[in-house]
């Protein structure tokens, strides 16, 4: 009962990952997980500790730090689906969230596919390091308190010399980040 990776309609062939839209790592047809995977993740983090749904999803957008969270509405039925295989089991848990637990046979599925596994958590913490690498938050943050600064200072009336004033001190900007 091997996983695998897939068929990709796109290329043609197994559904190796990639780039997504914006440069980072992405599985078959520009998915972060394709189902296959997606089932491996959840099974794995299962087996590290017995969790609820809403667990998995914040488990997964951790390992990728924050750029990524599967949708509840993919995580419940591939739940499910585990369920039915007998991967895993519900367990008592207190309140109405259902928590999940590893049988022997989805233990013996992670042995089996363990290279994989290793391989879209790899992929995982790619994104994740992707993320960190581009996020331009900061740079966002900046800019915006930029506008607003101008805005204000602009907004009653200004001579001449504030505005070259202004417009010096931006292009004096411009060339700093420049020659970065």
């Amino acid at each position: 009962m091997r996983f695998g990776l897939g068929y990709d309609s796109w290329t043609g062939g197994p559904g190796m990952g990639g780039r997504g839209r914006h440069g980072g790592p992405r599985g078959p047809r520009g998915r972060v997980l394709g189902g296959d995977e997606l089932k491996l993740v959840l099974l794995a983090l299962i087996a590290e500790t017995p969790r609820h749904g809403y667990d998995l999803i914040r488990a997964i957008e951790g390992k990728t730090g924050g750029a990524y969270a599967p949708s509840p509405g993919v995580v419940y039925p591939t739940l499910t689906l585990l369920t039915d295989m007998g991967l895993i089991d519900e367990q008592a848990s207190e309140g109405t969230r259902k928590r999940f637990a590893v049988t022997e046979a989805g233990t013996a599925q992670l042995t089996t596919d363990a290279a994989q596994v290793g391989e879209l958590f790899e992929r995982l913490a790619a994104l994740g390091e992707h993320r960190a690498r581009t996020d331009a938050g900061p740079i966002h943050r900046a800019r915006a308190n930029l506008r607003t600064a101008i805005h204000h200072r602009l907004a009653a009336d200004v001579d001449t010399e504030t505005l070259h004033r202004v417009a010096a001190i931006l292009d004096e900007a411009a060339q700093k980040v420049e020659r970065l």
